[in-house]
């Protein structure tokens, strides 16, 4: 929540006011543009998949919205004494190969030099006014529905600690650079779709919190169906976690009853930091097992109903 002072205008349906995945501004009746950005440092040490990730990473705010992405522009910070520009050439096709599948194009950008590398782009979308998908729209009834599994931020761990299975990399790469162009599509034309966000850095919980803050109502998480990466368990297990897990943990704990019958690896799992995450997302309950089937039948495997939104107790997450 912003507290700065800040312009209104009637136009503006999404602002800084609330913890939103993007802007959002009414063109005319039928018509407001989605705006939004994102860059990062390299999480993966090949160029072009960076590339790719950060673009996938941005382009989920957009899917998140209710909204379709339109444009987006590079954003570019590169060491030029120390790196080669072939690097840069890698990571900016890695991008716009992602770009290409989402069917958004590229018009412009930004670059500066810098001594530390960092890649994004911004994005501008477009949705139907009335069809603004938000975080904080979610009805007592609802199920939960994730779209792609936990653990890109173990994952990261373990590869700085030199102990990742190649395997295991290999899944979170995939992860991380699978659009949510499929699973924002699917939620859009799903009836009773009441709410929506994308999970990143604050981890499931976290997002999560975000969607009752302020709201008489509470969230129930079924942490036996949350889906993961496997061997994440064997990591978080040998404390292989990372430090923003454990902000994240701090952060939301206060709000959080976690059940004696889950464990702590589990629970762990539902902090951890995700980077290019997939879509959650809250509708009617008899939507809920169609909804579901489309996006396996989509390919969307992992997609899973991990939770139902209550009314007591208000204000809380209780996992189970």
């Amino acid at each position: 929540m912003c507290d700065f002072p800040l312009i209104s205008d009637p136009n503006l349906i999404v602002g800084m006011e609330h913890s939103e995945d993007a802007g959002v501004y009414k063109l005319r009746e039928d018509l407001a543009i989605i705006q939004t950005l994102d860059f990062f440092t390299p999480i993966v040490d090949d160029p072009y998949t960076y590339g790719q990730i950060a673009v996938t990473n941005a382009l989920s705010d957009v899917y998140a919205m209710g909204g379709k992405p339109l444009t987006a522009m590079n954003i570019v910070c590169f060491p030029l004494k120390t790196m080669d520009i072939s690097i840069l050439r890698q990571i900016l096709l890695g991008g716009l190969d992602k770009m290409h599948e989402a069917g958004v194009l590229l018009v412009g950008g930004h670059s500066v030099e810098d001594p530390e590398l960092k890649y994004g782009i911004s994005v501008t979308g477009i949705v139907h006014p009335e069809k603004v998908l938000l975080n904080s729209g979610a009805l007592p009834g609802d199920l939960l529905i994730l779209t792609k599994a936990l653990g890109t931020g173990i994952v990261s761990t373990a590869i700085k600690a030199g102990i990742a299975d190649p395997s295991l990399v290999d899944q979170s790469v995939a992860c991380m650079a699978t659009l949510n162009k499929i699973a924002g599509e699917i939620v859009q034309t799903t009836p009773s779709v009441h709410a929506c966000t994308d999970i990143t850095g604050f981890g499931l919980l976290g997002h999560a919190a975000e969607m009752i803050e302020r709201r008489d109502i509470g969230i129930r998480v079924f942490s036996d169906k949350v889906p993961f990466f496997p061997k994440i368990r064997g990591l978080a297990e040998m404390g292989v976690l990372p430090a923003g897990l454990y902000r994240n943990k701090d952060f939301r704990m206060p709000l959080i009853d976690i059940s004696p019958g889950c464990p702590e690896w589990r629970s762990d799992i539902l902090f951890d930091p995700q980077t290019s995450g997939g879509l959650l997302f809250a509708l009617a309950s008899d939507q809920g097992a169609t909804c579901l089937a489309r996006l396996h039948d989509a390919g969307i495997t992992e997609a899973a109903i991990i939770g139902e939104v209550v009314t007591s107790p208000p204000g809380r997450i209780v996992v189970e």
